[in-house]
This record gives structure tokens, C-alpha cells and sequence, in this order.
């Protein structure tokens, strides 16, 4: 099974200190285990595309990441430069604070204008669930849903928590058939891995890629 599962995997290097050295590190990896993608921040999309070369592993690109709090625009921006340097697939992060404050329209926006410039790409919500109560994330992931995402992913792995499998399970009972539910933020190994696919989850968005498929020990800082 873990060959199937390398499958699911979005291979993720979004520390702050990332060289070029490890983009390509991470590049190599990613064809050598055939993950589905790598992911990186949006200043990277060309260097992991040309690294890549041939491969059949995507490029993904964060947006608006980590904090989602900036404007609609600029996460627009964002994408846009992302896919034109080579994303096959973008990663946005929702305004939290908009949430909590009630603002569902400008949320909802926010989700939209994204889809827009990802037209003919992948595009994934980013929810930060441990920041979330039970129906905020139900309202989110029906809001995602309804804006046309292809999928709803837990957490940016550097809001204080990460995926639970309780998480991913009412993402998946919300969303149905029509969004598919990116489990990210503290899947360290293959048993964790398992758990949230069986829960739902059809991606796995890790740094420890490498562990999950091969039973070794997570490095220390991986998310």
C-alpha cells in the first residue's frame, strides 16, 4: 500500500530558510517516489518546475500562505504568477478572521476570485482547522463546494495544529463526491497516513514524504 499512497503525497518544503539546493533535493525525491507533487511557495514555482523537467510530478504553489489575511487581489496575484511560472496547482489559505467575524460574503469572494485564475488548474482551500469550531469548518468547506474547489485541505502546518482524523472525516461528509479533502500539518508517518485516507483524505500534503512511504523516522521539524 505504500506505493499507492506515494501517490497521494504533495511533497512540501514551505520553510522560510528553503535554499535552492533543497528545492532541488526535494524535486529529485519527488520523481524518485513518484509523489504527486512537490510544494513549494510561489517563489520557487520556476526553480521546482525546471528541476523537474519531464517528470510527471506537479508543481503545487501555496498562496496567501500562511496567514491568508491579505487581499483578495494579492492572493489573486499570487496565483496568477504562480501558474505562469509552471503551478499545475494552487494552495490558498482562507481569511480566518473573516470567518470569525461573520464576513461569509467576503470569504466566499475571496474563494471565488481564486477559482477564476485557477480556471483549467487544481485549486485547494487551505482552512486552518485547529483554529476552526465544528461549524465554521462546515460552513467553509460548503462555501468551497459551492465556488467550485477541487479540494478542502485542513490545516498550513504552522497555525498551532494540524489534520485529525475527526477533521477530515466531517470535511469529507460536508463536501461529498464533488471535493475531494487534502489531509496537512502533522502526517509523519504511514499509520497517520492511513488513518486519514481511510477517513477521506485522497491527498497528503507532508515534508515527511520520504518516512510515510518508507516506515523510517520522521526528521525533526518535519510538519
Amino acid at each position: 500500500m505504500q506505493n499507492t499512497i506515494a501517490k497521494t503525497i504533495d511533497h512540501t518544503l514551505l520553510a522560510p530558510d528553503a535554499t535552492l539546493e533543497k528545492i532541488q533535493q526535494l524535486c529529485d525525491e519527488a520523481d524518485t517516489y513518484g509523489f504527486a507533487s512537490v510544494c513549494v511557495n510561489s517563489g520557487y514555482v520556476a526553480s521546482a518546475k525546471e528541476a523537474l523537467g519531464e517528470s510527471n510530478v506537479a508543481v503545487c504553489s501555496v498562496v496567501g500562505f500562511p496567514l491568508g489575511a491579505m487581499d483578495t487581489e494579492a492572493k489573486a496575484f499570487e496565483a496568477r504568477r504562480a501558474i505562469e511560472n509552471g503551478a499545475h496547482e494552487i494552495d490558498m489559505v482562507i481569511n480566518v478572521g473573516w470567518l470569525k467575524s461573520g464576513l461569509i460574503e467576503r470569504v466566499k469572494a475571496d474563494i471565488i476570485a481564486l477559482r477564476e485564475v485557477t480556471e483549467g488548474h487544481v485549486l485547494k482551500v487551505i482552512l486552518e482547522t485547529a483554529m476552526l469550531n465544528r461549524e465554521e469548518i462546515i460552513v467553509v468547506c460548503e462555501i468551497a463546494r459551492d465556488s467550485g474547489a477541487d479540494f478542502v485541505k485542513t490545516s498550513t502546518g504552522f497555525g498551532g495544529g494540524g489534520a485529525t482524523v475527526e477533521d477530515v472525516r466531517l470535511m469529507k461528509e460536508t463536501v461529498g463526491d464533488k471535493v475531494q479533502v487534502k489531509a496537512s500539518g502533522g502526517v509523519r508517518d504511514y499509520a497517520t497516513a492511513v488513518g486519514m485516507i481511510k477517513a477521506g483524505a485522497s491527498r497528503i500534503g507532508a515534508s515527511a514524504g520520504i518516512a510515510i512511504v518508507t516506515g523510517a523516522q520522521a526528521a525533526e521539524g518535519d510538519y
